[in-house]
């Protein structure tokens, strides 16, 4: 994200017009902004030029383990160790959301900072979204993109994730920070009044990458992932100085693949994306393919905007996807 990403997402903890939350994610898998018009994304810098420094294969290969059993057999092997890469303030708790801590990692060897937002009391159990933001911190801005959930009566939780905003833990590149959304999911099913039938999963741009890790990992009632990553090698071949772990091993790269993994998806998929930002690939293509030979539900669409912009409209859409399963 070497661009725009830090300049927009410095916007976006700072309050700014909230676009900028999921800019800060990357461009390969989206992200968004409230409502609001977005501010124009400065000029790019340079990007790496030549081959990636690690084995690219000609097509992501088909995993016929199950994820959830893979990650069980699989530790990542980090070379790098600190916290995420954007720097971003302490967080405090913005309108509208209530300040939780909750244990990450797959031993819940973490505390995190989690909003959540429970909208007007209600005596019936109420459908809960667990939304994922996009970029390496997490701001104000985020929130308000989440507040149409809120308003349409989701319980909604927004977690942080490991080193983001001078939190503990080391920043891994979609892998543990997989575990981290597991185990927030499971927290929000523990909160008074949640529906536990009706937990949906959504994320944007880098959160989008880590909903659709999550969605092979354990049942939610659907998932709507918003310009989101499905291959790693093409992710880390941008973003190279984000690579924290042993990049000469393949299977570090495979795991944090979900196109390697499609026929895990445990749940109704709706995949969006922005009309002008990068389009659907070939890559994309072959992970609904791969997910549809095993019997899943899995589409994906176009919305109007760029990787930002797209955000208030794919929320709406995936309120109306989440009310067609069940919410």
């Amino acid at each position: 994200m070497l661009f725009s990403r830090r300049l927009v997402l410095a916007g976006l903890l700072a309050g700014a017009a909230m676009p900028a939350a999921a800019a800060s994610v990357a461009p390969p898998e989206g992200a968004s902004a409230s409502g609001k018009a977005m501010p124009q994304p400065p000029a790019q810098a340079a990007r790496p030029v030549g081959p990636p420094p690690f084995p690219v294969p000609e097509e992501p290969p088909l995993e016929l383990q199950d994820y959830a059993e893979a990650r069980r057999q699989f530790r990542t092997h980090l070379l790098k160790f600190g916290p995420a890469p954007e720097a971003a303030p302490p967080l405090g708790t913005p309108a509208g959301a209530r300040k939780v801590l909750y244990r990450g990692g797959a031993a819940q060897e973490l505390e995190l900072i989690a909003w959540i937002g429970e909208g007007k009391p209600s005596r019936a159990p109420k459908p809960a979204v667990l939304f994922l933001h996009g970029g390496n911190a997490t701001g104000d801005g985020h929130w308000q993109l989440v507040m149409p959930y809120v308003e349409a009566g989701f319980i909604v939780m927004l977690p942080s994730f490991r080193g983001e905003n001078g939190q503990a833990g080391n920043y891994s590149g979609f892998y543990d920070e997989t575990s981290d959304a597991l185990a927030a999911a499971d927290y929000l099913l523990a909160q008074p009044g949640v529906d536990p039938g009706r937990l949906f999963i959504a994320g944007h741009s880098n959160g989008g990458t880590l909903a659709i890790l999550a969605a092979m990992t354990r049942r939610f009632r659907a998932a709507v992932p918003i310009s989101a990553g499905v291959d790693a090698w093409r992710y880390f071949g941008r973003y190279r100085e984000e690579i924290r772990f042993d990049r000469t091993d393949p299977r570090e790269f495979v795991m944090r693949s979900s196109v390697c993994f499609g026929r895990s998806l445990k749940c109704p998929t709706l995949l969006l994306r922005g009309t002008e930002e990068r389009p659907f690939d070939r890559n994309h293509q072959l992970m609904v393919d791969r997910a549809r030979s095993a019997g899943i539900s899995i589409d994906h669409s176009l919305l109007p905007g760029t990787h930002n912009g797209v955000v208030p409209g794919a929320v709406a859409e995936s309120i109306r996807f989440f009310r067609a399963h069940g919410a």
